[in-house]
């Protein structure tokens, strides 16, 4: 069997060949919704590391604070919270459990509760991130930071974390392109995503094997694209000689 890469020129409704991929007369093609569910994708995995990034910063930073123990178990309890709840049910939880005991949520749409989920739990994963970034300083930053009459918000915010986040740069580009393929489980809540395209689209089709090369190949240009992004990113932010700073506080 030859592959046929003219389905992505078929019409959605009725399998008709458009002259243009790009549909025509109002009626929409494969490849436009195969566009939009990346689109989605692309959205869901974004917010969901900015939330991931945001929560998972004050969680690491918590867990790393010496002098505030309960701090640190309240962050420590979340880690665990998150971290050992396993991903697709967090989502049915946000989905399905949530909206119950928060009515608020019922309004939200579903790729937003997706986001969140996948935020929440990348957050853990992050936090950890952050705090063994923190715990390989040395400890006379903190120390000569304190000394000049700092307090820790300052000394965490001036002086700790941003060179803790460079360090860690490395593992946020990891999270980063680990969060854009776990946006898949968005599909389970109907999100218009590549995953639930691709599962759509060939049982409409059934032109299996070109559908799923076509979203693998996308998903694999995304991560891609985070991987090169946040490289130039950690070249033009990296901090001479932190490899031996790094090894003077082990």
């Amino acid at each position: 069997m030859s592959l046929d890469w003219s389905i992505f020129c078929r019409s959605t409704t009725g399998n008709a060949q458009l002259a243009g991929c790009l549909g025509q007369n109002g009626e929409l093609s494969y490849l436009q919704w195969l566009l939009s569910a990346w689109g989605w994708t692309a959205t869901v995995a974004l917010l969901g590391f900015v939330i991931a990034l945001i929560i998972g910063i004050v969680v690491g930073s918590l867990r790393s604070l010496p002098a505030r123990p309960w701090l640190s178990g309240m962050a420590a309890a979340w880690v665990e919270l998150f971290r050992d709840i396993p991903l697709l049910v967090q989502v049915f939880l946000w989905y399905h459990v949530a909206p119950f005991f928060l009515p608020a949520l019922k309004s939200l749409p579903s790729w937003l509760l997706v986001s969140i989920a996948l935020g929440l739990f990348t957050s853990a994963r992050i936090a950890e991130q952050v705090r063994a970034g923190i715990y390989s300083l040395p400890r006379g930053q903190r120390d000569a930071a304190r000394a000049l009459g700092m307090r820790d918000m300052q000394v965490y915010r001036r002086v700790i974390l941003p060179v803790a986040l460079r360090i860690m740069m490395p593992a946020l580009t990891s999270e980063a392109m680990s969060i854009v393929k776990n946006s898949s489980v968005a599909f389970v809540v109907a999100v218009a995503e590549l995953t639930q395209f691709a599962m759509q689209a060939q049982e409409e089709t059934a032109r299996g094997i070109e559908i799923y090369l076509a979203v693998t190949l996308l998903y694999a240009l995304t991560a891609f694209a985070v991987n090169r992004v946040l490289a130039l990113v950690e070249s033009r932010v990296r901090v001479p000689g932190v490899g031996s700073l790094a090894r003077q506080g082990a």
